[in-house]
């Protein structure tokens, strides 16, 4: 049996000093149990933290205990909330890498430089590691009985595994057949019970939420705030490799639209206390077919509407993103840029990340994509510097990188596609295809 749902916050639990408060209307509540929306209008939740008037930037990471301090996400404690030490689930998450390549920055049409925030080294290769090491150490401190998500891929393998590890139950809920056998193979593997149901991400997470309100079910999707507050890490650790010197423009991929929430709270943060002197731009892209929070905005934010989603990026395939609220305000504060890119620009922009031997999975192509788009619309300055988050690894969706190069996708292979050469067993052969891809 399910459990119920509880009616009260569950008395002298060590996180009864954690607080929310509610973005549209401010009411103030308690972070000391699962935590959806606001139960006084319905509206999305923030951490309230109490920050220093300044953080010393030597001082991040020191004086923590070893297994916290290995975290890419918890060495910056001071800017998370106050979770005990014993509930952390960690599995030295972040720490990922920072690449720059000339060739990147030709494309996106940058005479500056174009650099890449490496998401995909994360435990689970995604971002999502960053969020869920938060989002499951706030529900093993609060005594979640289940943790729960509803996901196209990346948030369920995240969940899985981090609830394996916590040793806490998972429910996953995907759309039926509209998954990556890799994200899918990763969540069956780590043990999570996997629920398919009839329809699309949108629809599988309203379910998901109506459960929640009825039942103890632990809510790890981004509406959850905790795990945006891990998210936020991923600006951290950006501006500490950039010695805290900031970048014209950091752009990335738009889905739920998560991260676009918690970059701008970490931004404001991170200026608050003196780490930083002045905001980026965030620049969200979208795809083409699945971009209500684009539309939102070039609407002057006047109406926001819901679509159907399609297009290949299957992560950032949301029609109905649950932090629109967040992303909007994160816009605002930045100044920020909002466009969308074709299923197409998507791919032949993962094709050349790839062909540096970066890689990535394609909804995480948009931040390359966007940006040359805009670049080459004035938006964004030939001369300026770009940090484009790749929030997935190559292999979490195989099967788009071969039908790309062997022209599955439309029956033939685009300019600079790679596909494999059939030869008979006689070295002659081989040695023309050795000179062709020496001197072709």
């Amino acid at each position: 049996m399910i459990p119920a749902a509880p009616t009260r916050p569950v008395a002298g639990r060590p996180v009864a000093d954690l607080r929310l408060h509610c973005m549209d209307c401010g009411t103030a509540v308690a972070g000391d149990t699962a935590v959806g929306v606001c139960p006084a209008c319905g509206g999305l939740l923030d951490v309230t933290l109490d920050l220093p008037d300044r953080i010393d930037p030597a001082a991040i990471g020191q004086g923590l205990p070893a297994a916290i301090a290995r975290s890419g996400v918890w060495r910056y404690r001071d800017l998370l909330p106050a979770l005990p030490d014993a509930a952390i689930v960690s599995r030295q998450e972040g720490n990922t890498p920072l690449y720059w390549d000339d060739r990147l920055s030709a494309y996106a049409g940058l005479t500056g430089a174009f650099g890449v925030k490496h998401e995909g080294h994360n435990p689970t290769a995604s971002f999502k590691d960053r969020g869920m090491t938060v989002g499951v150490s706030h529900a093993r401190a609060t005594g979640a009985s289940i943790v729960a998500c509803a996901s196209t891929g990346n948030t369920s393998a995240s969940l899985a595994s981090y609830a394996a590890a916590a040793g806490i139950p998972a429910l996953v809920i995907i759309p039926e057949g509209k998954i990556s056998g890799g994200k899918l193979a990763q969540t069956i593997a780590y043990g999570a019970k996997v629920v398919q149901v009839e329809g699309d991400f949108d629809l599988a997470l309203t379910l998901l939420r109506e459960l929640t309100t009825k039942h103890d079910v632990y809510l790890c999707n981004s509406v959850n705030p905790f795990r945006l507050e891990g998210q936020k890490t991923i600006v951290f650790e950006l501006m500490e490799q950039l010695g805290w010197r900031v970048p014209d423009v950091i752009a990335l991929p738009g889905g739920n639209l998560g991260n676009t929430g918690a970059f701008g709270k970490a931004l404001g943060e991170l200026l608050r206390v003196g780490l930083i002197d002045r905001l980026p731009q965030l620049a969200i892209i979208q795809a083409v077919g699945a971009s209500p929070f684009a539309a939102y905005h070039a609407g002057g934010w006047t109406a926001y509407a819901p679509m159907a989603a399609e297009t290949i990026a299957t992560a950032i395939k949301i029609g109905d993103p649950a932090s629109t609220p967040r992303a909007r305000r994160s816009v605002e504060l930045t100044r920020g840029l909002v466009t969308t890119v074709t299923d197409d620009e998507i791919m032949d922009a993962k094709a050349a990340i790839d062909r540096t031997g970066i890689g990535c999975e394609p909804a995480s192509a948009a931040s390359l994509a966007g940006t040359r788009r805009l670049v080459a619309e004035g938006h964004i300055t030939a001369d300026a510097t770009v940090v484009g988050i790749l929030t997935g690894h190559v292999l979490k969706d195989a099967d788009a990188v071969v039908a790309y190069h062997l022209g599955d996708l439309d029956g033939a292979a685009r300019p600079g596609s790679n596909r494999p050469v059939r030869i008979a067993a006689d070295l002659a052969a081989l040695e023309r295809v050795v000179d062709d891809a020496l001197h072709g």
